[in-house]
């Protein structure tokens, strides 16, 4: 059905490596938090204020958006207005983890490229193509390359659906998911591909050579599955992973299935990772319905660590153990309890753009 894999010279920077910028989108669709949303923008503009401290941040606004108002409340944060710069660009949402750019480098010619997958609102909403358009309007805005990429299947080139979330990378070949997500006929991205055909397209298009594939995310998670709520890579032989201890939690089978996986898991090179368990909150849920609340939606800048919290009684534990392991990143807590009714949290808003 597909054609071997051609060698490939891509390689995508895990997220812990120098960055050049970060793209972030400003709120706007109040639908998103019914009844919160007047908390959100005041949330947003912390983060990047935060940010903007150490490092450049790309803020997409909508082309009907004042610039001036979100600046006042930018200023209100203490934001360094020089690290800041506005991109029009009209969105459907603000989660650009999983409909923005994903940047590789090619490591033949040492070029920043952009990889422009297609995204289709997680195969759950109808309101994406705003979205969808991100990346192209990214690279005509930066004059960057992009890729259109795709694999042969069924005679034909096909064009897959990748989401930011869905995946996360140690920059040295090994990448973290889920079968919920990418595998299961629930918001089945795209219809038909196999486990051989996404290790095709991630190993041509992104330097994947060993696949570590986790069972299932948390409940509450509306993308069905997204790795970057439960394992991410914190350095390129490091894992963080959430755990739960509570027996009754319907969590608790889920992660230390997944924490089983990983514990029998090798790098490139053949050697164990390092993992370090991250205990989950408590089930968080709003108006009754349950949210995918958990702290490994965690963001690495350059100088920073943002850490969602949730007003949990393990916000301290957590918060001591980044400390711990992040030692020369200053570790800025994030409160994401309206945040979360989004079903995202600080990793789904954000997207780095490496130092190439």
């Amino acid at each position: 059905m597909n054609k071997a894999i051609k060698t490939c010279s891509f390689i995508m920077p895990g997220e812990f490596e120098k960055q050049k910028s970060v793209w972030i989108v400003w709120p706007h669709n109040k639908k998103d938090w019914p009844g919160y949303f007047n908390s959100i923008p005041g949330t947003i503009a912390n983060i990047i204020s935060k940010l903007s401290i150490s490092q450049k941040v790309k803020l997409i606004i909508q082309k009907n958006e004042n610039k001036n108002e979100i600046s006042k409340l930018l200023r209100l944060r203490g934001f360094k207005k020089t690290n800041v710069k506005f991109y029009k660009i009209d969105t459907d949402r603000i989660w650009i983890r999983d409909s923005g750019p994903i940047y590789v480098k090619d490591q033949i010619t040492g070029k920043k490229t952009i990889l422009n997958f297609k995204f289709n609102g997680w195969s759950k909403y109808q309101n994406f193509k705003k979205d969808n358009k991100i990346p192209s309007k990214i690279c005509e805005l930066t004059r960057t390359k992009k890729i259109n990429p795709y694999i042969n299947y069924n005679k034909k080139k096909y064009y897959p659906v990748l989401e930011g979330g869905a995946f996360d990378v140690n920059g040295k070949g090994s990448v973290l998911l889920t079968k919920e997500c990418l595998l299961s006929k629930k918001q089945e991205r795209n219809p038909g591909l196999k486990k051989k055909d996404y290790q095709l397209f991630l190993g041509k298009y992104l330097g994947i050579k060993n696949f570590i594939w986790l069972n299932r995310g948390i409940k509450g998670d509306d993308t069905h599955g997204h790795i970057d709520d439960i394992s991410r890579f914190v350095t390129k032989n490091t894992i963080m992973t959430c755990f739960e201890t509570n027996k009754k939690e319907r969590n608790y089978k889920i992660l230390n299935e997944n924490l089983k996986i990983l514990k029998n898991a090798r790098d490139t090179n053949g050697e164990k990772f390092k993992i370090i368990k991250i205990p989950m909150p408590k089930a968080k849920y709003i108006n009754k319905v349950r949210v995918p609340a958990t702290y490994l939606n965690f963001f690495i800048g350059n100088k920073v660590i943002l850490l969602p919290i949730y007003n949990d009684k393990k916000d301290i534990k957590v918060f001591k153990i980044f400390k711990r392991f992040f030692n020369n990143r200053k570790i800025i807590t994030i409160d994401c309890s309206k945040l979360i009714w989004g079903f995202g949290a600080v990793h789904c808003m954000t997207q780095q753009e490496p130092d190439i």
